[in-house]
């Protein structure tokens, strides 16, 4: 009888998961096919794939293969996911729990994630059917747990006449739980640590398909077997303390092991699996893409004047006296200099060349990274382009300088008449977008107020600064901005996901979109447009992990309006606060035009524009060498066929070799002359005069 209930209750389920997977099946493919079918239509849509590989128009994601799950005629989920792992394990043999203890653990893959969020659930639904036993069988349970009670008292009494520890007892089930955690984290190395909001609904759909049908069949399986029923019983009280302790020590070795590395020597700590881990969102920081490829890496906590806290990240070389200064753009962070992996990233590009590498972060993440931490969300982002190339860049240089100072054992020089101090190394900086207009603002700021930038060249991949040349869209946005900029910044104080939950679905929709290509394309057409045409892979940046449901960045409003200021102006000019307060800020009733002080650059500049780059076009950044070459500074100009967002986070062989090519030409060795105070302060003033 038991073996025909068993029968039917496979058949069934295996009938319900066959027709609900399908239809689930069926309505992607019709969003797939819908999607493809637009994307037909749309003009222009070449351009806006071109260079992206692996667009299709169908789905990659397949449905379970049925006969394999009714092996014996028996249908079990948990094997079947037990199999996907097995089949797909490469990791060589572990002899022994201590070896495995010492090894790397990596995050539990989605495929164990299935595993034990099935068994969880059917856990709880056999504990509801228990407790609901043991209420009616509450009478047995008092004549029963007295003799088990003494036994067990028995029990520990002649393992502490043998002196064996219980807590050293040696179990089986909880070396394999081991040994199999340890073998899928290896296993989902090499996989995408993210699920789609699809494959979570098909994970939904798999967990509560077997949790009713499993509740049903051990409830089938206790009424037809009174006399298994009743032994199950009898071994539940008398396991039920010391279930409860394995659970716990299984869940505390449960943590997985890391290291940051830098310093003399890796420092592992313990990184707990959470609510967050398991529900499978890449939130990878730049830290761990560095440490998983092997390189060394430090992080650097700096405060600037005004109290924000902002992250500067190294790839240390100490000994080096050679650095590298990186910094992102827009909506971006230090990710996009190692997003491409070893091959194909600037940062490591630079370090296996034998540079110290210090990776910049602006501030303007929804953490709200603040000395004050009970700052507003209004006060947190009142800051513009300003504060980048005023606060934020200079107090990671300073910071920068400082390290290497402390660690190359030199000072600075004595005198202090000397603006051009020597100092033990030589920084070059490399930017890209926003972060090229906020490292000319730096320089040129702080030339005019006579301090040191510590820089020995400067290479501007698609600078920003002039934006006049761009497309009707970003035209409408500078228009409407400036129009409504009074009221909106009352209401907006910058434009980010607020919540977790929309920066969560933000970062599995993103896995959805390579998932569904015809879907991806779509998107990636449509934001082409928005951008005036820029064939950038967006859908690619937008799967970044630094797009996560914890953090990510923003852009505040007053960075938004600065922009607008620009393209409406004309002009490189520092924020328009209005005529009053520019008075108080500048010292004159119009913000200080950073153009005309190009004359005081005193290092060399080298400009790289995108011949494809619709965002900030070549137009914009030749106004920038022609600018620069009239006033007479050191600069270069090159083009490559690459759009906005090809120079970081693409893999362009060229354009490292470009760029490594103008690092090179800054000799570690070569002492500068060192120019008095009283020429530096006649060049500014001529520079003021023109």
């Amino acid at each position: 009888m038991q073996r025909l209930v068993d029968h039917a209750l496979a058949v069934t389920k295996e009938s319900v998961k066959a027709v609900t997977y399908e239809s689930v099946n069926n309505v992607v493919r019709i969003i797939n096919g819908v999607s493809a079918l637009l994307l037909a239509l749309l003009p222009g849509k070449a351009n806006m794939l071109e260079g992206i590989q692996g667009w299709e128009l169908r789905p990659t994601f397949r449905g379970p293969r049925l006969p394999r799950w009714m092996e014996n005629g028996v249908s079990s989920f948990n094997h079947f996911i037990h199999e996907l792992s097995v089949d797909s394990d490469t990791s060589p043999d572990y002899s022994s729990e201590e070896e495995d203890s010492d090894r790397y653990e990596y995050p539990p893959s989605p495929a164990s994630h299935c595993s034990r969020a099935s068994e969880a659930y059917n856990r709880h639904q056999m504990d509801w059917f228990q407790y609901i036993l043991l209420w009616i069988l509450l009478p047995f349970k008092l004549l029963l747990a007295i003799p088990v009670r003494l036994f067990q008292l028995f029990y520990y009494a002649v393992l502490k006449v043998l002196h064996i520890p219980s807590n050293h007892r040696p179990s089986r089930l909880h070396a394999h739980r081991r040994m199999q955690s340890l073998k899928e984290q290896i296993i989902h190395r090499a996989t995408d640590r993210r699920r789609g909001v699809v494959e979570d609904v098909h994970l939904a759909i798999e967990i509560c398909i077997e949790a009713v049908f499993d509740f049903f069949h051990k409830a089938a399986h206790l009424l037809l077997s009174p006399s298994e029923a009743f032994v199950a019983i009898v071994s539940l009280f008398s396991s039920h303390g010391s279930g409860i302790e394995q659970d716990h020590d299984t869940f505390k070795d449960a943590a997985i092991s890391t290291a940051t590395r830098g310093g003399d020597g890796p420092a592992p700590t313990e990184r707990s699996t959470n609510l967050h881990q398991s529900l499978n969102t890449d939130a990878r920081t730049c830290q761990d893409v560095i440490t998983e490829l092997g390189y060394p890496y430090e992080a650097i906590h700096v405060i600037t004047s005004d109290g924000y806290i902002i992250l500067l990240e190294r790839i240390p070389r100490r000994d080096s006296r050679k650095a590298v200064f990186l910094q992102h753009g827009v909506l971006d962070s230090s990710m996009g200099w190692v997003s491409n992996g070893v091959v194909g990233s600037p940062a490591f590009a630079a370090y296996d060349q034998g540079y110290d590498v210090f990776l910049g972060n602006f501030r303007g993440l929804v953490s709200r990274e603040h000395v004050n931490k009970n700052i507003s969300s209004r006060e947190y982002w009142r800051y513009s382009i300003n504060e980048h190339g005023t606060e934020d860049v200079p107090a990671m240089i300073e910071k920068i300088h400082e390290v290497k100072c402390a660690e190359l054992k030199l000072s600075k020089p004595e005198s202090e008449e000397e603006i051009d101090d020597y100092q033990p190394y030589k920084l070059c900086a490399i930017s890209h977008s926003l972060g090229g207009a906020a490292m000319i603002m730096y320089v040129v700021t702080q030339k005019i107020q006579e301090k040191p930038h510590r820089l020995s060249r400067l290479i501007l991949l698609s600078p920003a600064g002039f934006h006049d040349d761009s497309n009707i869209v970003f035209s409408t946005v500078e228009f409407m901005l400036v129009l409504v900029a009074p009221i909106l910044s009352l209401f907006v104080p910058a434009f980010y996901i607020p919540t977790r939950f929309f920066r969560m679905l933000v970062n599995k929709l993103a896995r959805d979109l390579h998932n569904l290509p015809a879907v991806g394309g779509l998107v990636q057409t449509l934001m082409g447009y928005v951008v005036g045409g820029d064939s950038s892979n967006w859908v690619g940046v937008l799967g970044l992990p630094h797009y996560n449901m914890n953090d990510m960045p923003g852009v505040s409003f007053r960075v938004a309006l600065h922009l607008a200021q620009i393209k409406r102006t004309r002009r490189f000019r520092m924020f328009d606060y209005g005529a009053s307060t520019n008075i108080e800020v500048y010292g004159s009733p119009e913000p200080l035009d950073l153009a005309e002080f190009y004359g005081i650059i005193d290092i060399p500049v080298d400009l790289v524009a995108g011949q494809k780059d619709k965002v900030i076009r070549p137009t914009m950044v030749r106004r920038h060498y022609k600018l620069m070459k009239g006033a007479g500074v050191n600069v270069s100009y090159n083009e490559f066929e690459y759009a906005h967002l090809d120079f970081t986070f693409s893999h362009r062989e060229e354009l490292l070799s470009y760029v490594m090519s103008r690092l090179l030409l800054v000799d570690p060795n070569h002492k500068p002359q060192r120019v008095a105070r009283s020429k530096k302060k006649e060049q500014i003033a001529a520079a003021s005069r023109d």
